[in-house]
């Protein structure tokens, strides 16, 4: 909106019109230095490994970083006040939406009462055939506990059961996911090591060091010669909207290979991850150019230093001078809100929405005028 746009806000803070330059104004105008945006959405993240933070060294690479959280994530102390506290965080850092990955129900208490929209993602993993069926009934207990949870006013609350990643699913799994819920929002890990394409081209690589830890046998499987996406795209229902995380080393042949479901696929990118975890990003700007969807995340405090949507979008333009501030917050409001299914009352200043209102009067510095809830 160009500058002097006046938002009209209802009571509640739904917006009733926005009055451009040159519009009588309505009486009791506030003025805000900097600038106004709607509240961010945190496409991604773990809050039930909040209590995970500063436990693991940066820059392992993806490997060693799963089998550390393979090994530490199992404790109870101190995990429901950990998730509290992040769910505080998040609010006051200006995020007005989520989408939860769970593989317990540990986050269950803190949905209703968060302040927040949130869309959790059940994950369902395993990559033994023989175990899909008991894999898929624990998931599908997880499930039905979030599923019995009702929504409080105009808040969002939903869930959908989730690939984990390729190298963790078997074939019937993916199947059993798809059959389930086949126009469900499914989020899966993608291609966040060079391991993950090496497993799925030929066999090899660091992948298999995981599969060790895990005491998983992998003599069954049978490279494709292909890179993970384009071997585990057609697993995946034709109906889903899905969310491709991190993406770190997506490449252009694979968004050519993905072009003809671009309309449902969307880049989910979390800058700060990446860097924690194998210190590198995602060709980001090829991304901005190829007309996916794009969103942001914060992924765990196992993984980053914070649950910051506007730090993920300061990486980013650190990062990337081809790149400007409105592109970026696109993709941190209206980007995750389309993603999420929740882009008719968030994600952008409309009439008939309720998104939060943010000023940013500088880059360090950001204020909730209006929250969402």
């Amino acid at each position: 909106m160009p500058e002097g746009s006046i938002i009209a806000l209802s009571e509640d803070g739904g917006v009733e019109r926005v009055l451009m330059p040159g519009e009588t104004p309505p009486a009791g105008v506030e003025q805000y230095p900097g600038f106004l945006c709607p509240g961010f959405v945190n496409a991604h993240c773990h809050l039930e490994l909040s209590h995970m933070k500063g436990q693991i060294p940066e820059h392992t690479g993806l490997v060693p970083f799963l089998q550390r959280v393979a090994t530490g994530r199992n404790t109870t102390s101190g995990i429901q006040e950990c998730i509290r506290k992040s769910v505080s965080a998040m609010r006051d850092n200006g995020i007005v939406a989520v989408g939860d990955i769970a593989n317990t129900t540990d986050t269950l208490s803190h949905r209703k009462d968060s302040g927040l929209h949130f869309h959790t993602f059940v994950e369902s993993l395993g990559f033994i055939e023989t175990a899909a069926e008991a894999r898929f009934n624990a998931s599908l207990d997880t499930y039905s506990a979030f599923a019995a949870q009702t929504s409080a006013g105009n808040q969002l609350l939903r869930q959908s059961i989730v690939p984990h990643a390729p190298y963790s699913v078997a074939t019937d799994l993916f199947q059993r996911i798809n059959s389930f819920e086949p126009e469900a929002v499914i989020s899966i890990h993608n291609q966040e090591c060079i391991a993950e394409d090496d497993f799925f081209r030929r066999g090899t690589g660091e992948m298999l060091r995981l599969y060790e830890t895990l005491r998983i046998d992998t003599s069954f499987f049978r490279p494709t010669g292909l890179s993970s996406v384009q071997s585990y795209w057609p697993l995946l229902a034709a109906r889903n909207h899905v969310l491709l995380v991190h993406n770190t080393y997506t490449s252009i042949d694979d968004l050519t290979y993905l072009q003809p479901d671009r309309d449902r696929v969307f880049l989910t990118l979390c800058p700060a991850a990446n860097l924690y975890i194998e210190n590198t990003l995602p060709p980001v700007e090829a991304f901005a150019g190829s007309g996916f969807n794009i969103c942001l995340g914060t992924d765990s405090l196992a993984s980053n230093h914070s649950l910051s949507i506007w730090n993920e979008v300061c990486i980013l333009l650190q990062h990337f001078k081809n790149l400007d501030v409105a592109q970026v917050l696109s993709w941190a409001t209206s980007g995750g809100a389309k993603a999420l299914r929740m882009d008719h009352i968030i994600g952008s200043i409309q009439p008939g929405k309720k998104p939060g209102i943010l000023c940013i009067e500088r880059m360090d510095t950001i204020s909730v005028i209006q929250p969402a809830l």
